[in-house]
């Protein structure tokens, strides 16, 4: 028997399961994207990387921020985006990933209690996963649920400090996060909100600044905004008091011992926050997006989205959502299926992401191509 064969045979599962994922280079219109402003491929960011690497801004930072690779744009970004942002500090991170991952295995210490949202992102599990704190979930935007359990963990003995970590928009949903009535829960026991800005930042709040302005910078929360989406280059920006950020430096592991993000990305990133922030008309476009795949779409995704630039078609079966995904892509409309485990078992769906890539008539030739690929599907 092959080394390799039990790999082979589970990769074979997940194929008959219609689960196997496979890499397929962007293709069609796009609405599959997280760029949602429509800046990844902009030519203004592409005039300023030129101009940047004309005047000697390195491409590469050549080691970590603490052996050398520390570079006065990653200093000026950081110090910009605590300013943009309201707070006391922030950190620049090479991923988004990389940053949630250093946020949740570095800052709850062992005693401490991280209750986290069942939905909530991944690399949010792989932090708790690798922290010293006990990890508990509450079922999902349940206020009550995070309150009962809160209390129940002080009635039983817990004296360790409380954290509490949600997205503001969940990417696979579409739905927000009640962040002012869980700001008020943290305030009322004596907890740290954690929020990821990931999906909201650049699309909401004055600004671009991202759902959390309506907590007016309070000084028990800290937000991580990622700079991939939006904002259309590459990495994550934790915003916190300052002695957190210090704390980060000398003991988060997945920044101490990571290569320090390009000196270029930190210019681009801190360019295209100013982008954002000085064209509020990105906004009105891409919320003028939203409105008409409303009236196209809005029928076809849960009630619970909330106005967002995310719009779940919920399938259900696995093999069928892939069969319609493949469908619209033949059709010139790039479109993925999310599958089980990324999405809970039974919501297999088309995640259709709206972006300033496409046109409004974009949008209506997809509803209008998902209508009859669903049809042909169900007649099958």
């Amino acid at each position: 028997m092959s080394r390799f064969e039990p790999f082979q045979k589970h990769l074979s599962a997940l194929h008959r399961a219609g689960r196997k994922r496979a890499l397929i280079n962007p293709a069609g219109r796009d609405f599959s994207s997280n760029d949602y402003l429509g800046l990844a491929r902009s030519s203004y960011l592409k005039e300023i990387a030129h101009a940047a690497l004309d005047s000697g801004i390195p491409h590469g930072s050549g080691g970590s921020r603490l052996l050398g690779g520390n570079h006065p744009e990653h200093e000026a970004l950081e110090h910009f985006a605590a300013e943009q942002y309201g707070a006391e500090s922030a950190l620049f991170f090479s991923t988004g990933y990389a940053a949630n991952l250093a946020l949740l295995s570095t800052l709850p210490q062992t005693d401490d209690l991280v209750f986290y949202d069942e939905l909530i992102h991944a690399s949010s599990h792989d932090g708790m996963k690798l922290g010293r704190a006990k990890t508990q979930n509450f079922r999902h935007n349940d206020l009550s649920d995070l309150t009962d359990k809160i209390t129940v963990y002080r009635q039983s003995g817990g004296i360790g400090a409380i954290w509490i970590a949600v997205e503001s928009l969940y990417s696979m949903d579409g739905d927000r996060a009640p962040l002012i009535e869980l700001a008020g829960i943290a305030d009322a026991h004596d907890a740290v909100l954690i929020i990821d800005e990931a999906h909201a930042v650049g699309v909401f709040g004055r600004g671009g600044v991202g759902l959390s302005c309506a907590l007016k910078n309070q000084d028990n929360v800290i937000v991580l905004r990622t700079c991939g989406k939006a904002m259309g280059v590459e990495g994550g920006l934790i915003t916190m008091p300052l002695v957190l950020r210090d704390f980060f430096i000398n003991r988060a592991r997945a920044f101490i011992f990571s290569t320090a993000p390009s000196p270029l990305t930190a210019h681009l990133v801190h360019k295209a926050i100013e982008y954002i922030t000085k064209n509020p008309s990105l906004q009105t476009q891409l919320h003028d997006h939203i409105a008409v795949a409303e009236s196209r779409l809005g029928a076809l995704c849960p009630a619970s989205r909330e106005g967002s630039q995310i719009f779940p078609v919920i399938i259900g079966d696995d093999n069928a959502t892939v069969q319609i995904a493949a469908s619209l892509q033949q059709k010139g409309f790039d479109v993925r299926a999310i599958r089980p485990p990324t999405v809970p078992a039974g919501t297999a769906r088309l995640r259709l992401s709206l972006t300033l890539n496409v046109s409004q008539d974009d949008i209506a030739s997809l509803a209008d191509a998902l209508t009859e690929a669903q049809k042909m599907e169900h007649a099958a």
